[in-house]
């Protein structure tokens, strides 16, 4: 079972998160959206936060990822809606839109990691492991300790580290988030980006510079909204904060994005 949560009344935006993470740490902790008149449903994701693991260990594939946020939809009454992901959220909500247009009717895509090739580079996928490696052997201190933070400028390190740490500690299954870091990475949500010139509904890339999260490149971000058909790019100004990390200044990128569809309450 997924643990999940709704608030709120209005057209429905669903809140999808991060490999690691969990449903807190996509908009914050904000209430911007449901108070702006929004209906928000936020889950974790199997094996994260409060949700079961999944039966079979390799089972965090894109494709399940894919099913349960369909099965959460139907569970929770919501016939079509705005999704909201950050990183393999992101990439779970596109897999939806194109499997699954029917259901869809905005997409917010934060801060997109996936290029084609990723799931097979051997060098990717081994600091995957390593990284679930020390989750397995050490929980969250293990997991930090075996973060390449030499690849982050040294302002923003204790930021990193301090977030990182809180975000991990929330779990129930630390075991199974592991086991998700390892079958995530070696899963493709679709197998070309230029498959996403069929999501025709519209959307919002929202990236951030390298400097304070090189996993998620900005160079990446702008491709994805290259290829979205109806896209725009949002990115923080040079020195600020990334918008993925302002719960309150992504919430209004969501509110103007659903401003912007046919979603219904």
């Amino acid at each position: 079972m997924l643990h999940a949560e709704v608030a709120g009344d209005g057209p429905p935006v669903v809140l999808l998160h991060g490999l690691t993470a969990s449903h807190r740490y996509v908009v914050m902790g904000s209430r911007h959206l449901e108070r702006a008149g929004h209906r928000v449903l936020t889950y974790d994701a199997r094996g994260h936060g409060a949700s079961d693991p999944a039966d079979d260990p390799a089972a965090y594939r894109y494709e399940d990822l894919a099913e349960d946020l369909v099965a959460t939809l139907a569970a929770h009454d919501m016939p079509r809606a705005v999704l909201v992901g950050a990183s393999m959220g992101a990439h779970t909500a596109l897999r939806v839109a194109l499997h699954r247009p029917e259901l869809v009717s905005g997409v917010v895509v934060v801060t997109p990691a996936y290029e084609p090739g990723n799931e097979t580079d051997e060098r990717t996928l081994a600091g995957w492991d390593r990284l679930a490696d020390g989750l397995e052997q050490g929980g969250a201190d293990g997991f930090v300790d075996a973060y390449r933070f030499d690849r982050i400028p040294e302002a923003w390190q204790d930021t990193v580290r301090k977030v990182m740490h809180q975000r991990l500690s929330v779990h129930e299954h630390p075991g199974a988030v592991a086991a998700a870091v390892r079958a995530v990475p070696r899963s493709a949500p679709y197998a070309s980006l230029d498959d996403l010139a069929a999501i025709r509904v519209p959307t919002v890339v929202v990236g951030d510079r390298d400097e304070a999260d090189p996993g998620h490149p900005l160079a990446t971000a702008e491709r994805y909204a290259e290829a979205l058909p109806d896209s725009a790019l949002v990115v923080e100004d040079e020195g600020k904060s990334p918008i993925a990390w302002q719960g309150g200044q992504l919430s209004r990128v969501i509110a103007d994005l659903v401003a912007r569809t046919d979603a219904v309450g």
